[in-house]
């Protein structure tokens, strides 16, 4: 048998070989970028191509569906020297705030009691969801029905004779606002209670035993924790709010100055018809919402980055 002889004090040893390199073949990222990018192409073309035909309709003049000539910025023009067009984008920012500050608290409020341990809970989590499942044209317009003059059961339930809810500027809003509400906080009661349950049990029970009480713990420790989760919903909730069409076109079909930015685009693309004058309303209508939705996107890397301990760029 052949024995190893160890190496003598100050002989040199063989050199190690080394390890063989495996095929370089792509890193973890670029192999997700080549999954990723047949799914980010087939929604460039069906998302984008909209937006950029849109553009270029804008930018010329038509006569019932017939181009005319090259207008340039002037429908642009024309859509911010018009008063409708304020009007609308007035109408829109009101419903917006004014129906998603109602739906976050409330939204809130729900996702809260369901996340405290009780009786039918898994029942309770599955019957506020029926509103939102509801398709928005049937919420519509049973409480077109609901705020109706005859037979409407508000005014009966209230006592309130015939009241016109829906013929009167402020009380109109106040309808729609308040059949979004009843339809879309449970959407964001379901987005909040995720991000509840993500926060360790264990930071409120010390905050419990530290002697904090319970609204001290909510601002202190479950709001700063649910913050990525309240981007998310506000985020959500204000993109589909300033693109409110359904409710507005039932209820009121855009009168008694409750007429938004979507129902006035239908107006001149489909019923005048104007494509131009109609696609310079909708395109700024798209800048709007894109430029308040980069600000959440902005505000919710910025948390996230935060979150993980990296700086913010």
């Amino acid at each position: 048998m052949t024995q190893t002889r160890p190496a003598a004090a100050g002989e040199a040893r063989p050199a190690a070989r080394p390890p063989r390199q495996r095929g370089s073949g792509l890193s973890e990222r670029a192999l997700a970028r080549v999954f990723v990018a047949p799914s980010l192409a087939l929604m460039a073309l069906v998302a984008l191509f909209p937006v950029l035909y849109a553009i270029v309709l804008s930018l010329f003049e038509y006569t019932r569906r017939q181009r005319e000539g090259f207008a340039g910025l002037g429908n642009y023009t024309e859509a911010l020297g018009d008063d409708r067009f304020w009007s609308a984008l007035w109408f829109t920012l009101v419903f917006t705030v004014t129906s998603v500050a109602a739906e976050f608290l409330i939204g809130l409020g729900f996702a809260l009691l369901m996340n405290q341990t009780f009786r039918g809970r898994g029942l309770t989590r599955a019957a506020i969801l029926i509103p939102w499942v509801i398709p928005t044209v049937i919420a519509a317009q049973m409480w077109f029905f609901m705020f109706n003059v005859t037979p409407g059961f508000i005014n009966t339930l209230f006592g309130l004779g015939d009241f016109n809810w829906l013929g009167q500027p402020g009380w109109a809003t106040f309808a729609i606002v308040f059949a979004d509400v009843w339809k879309t906080a449970p959407f964001v009661a379901l987005l909040l209670l995720a991000g509840l349950q993500t926060i360790p049990a264990e930071m409120t029970e010390s905050a419990m035993v530290d002697g904090a009480g319970r609204w001290q713990r909510l601002w202190y420790i479950t709001l700063p924790l649910l913050r990525p989760a309240i981007l998310v919903a506000l985020l959500f909730r204000t993109v589909d709010a300033l693109r409110v069409y359904d409710l507005v076109a039932v209820m009121t079909g855009g009168a008694f100055d409750t007429e938004s930015l979507s129902v006035l685009v239908q107006q001149y693309v489909v019923r005048t018809p104007d494509p131009g004058f109609g696609s310079a309303l909708s395109t700024l209508t798209f800048i709007l919402i894109l430029g308040i939705g980069l600000l959440f996107v902005r505000a919710l890397g910025r948390d996230i980055a935060i979150g993980r301990g990296e700086e913010a760029r």
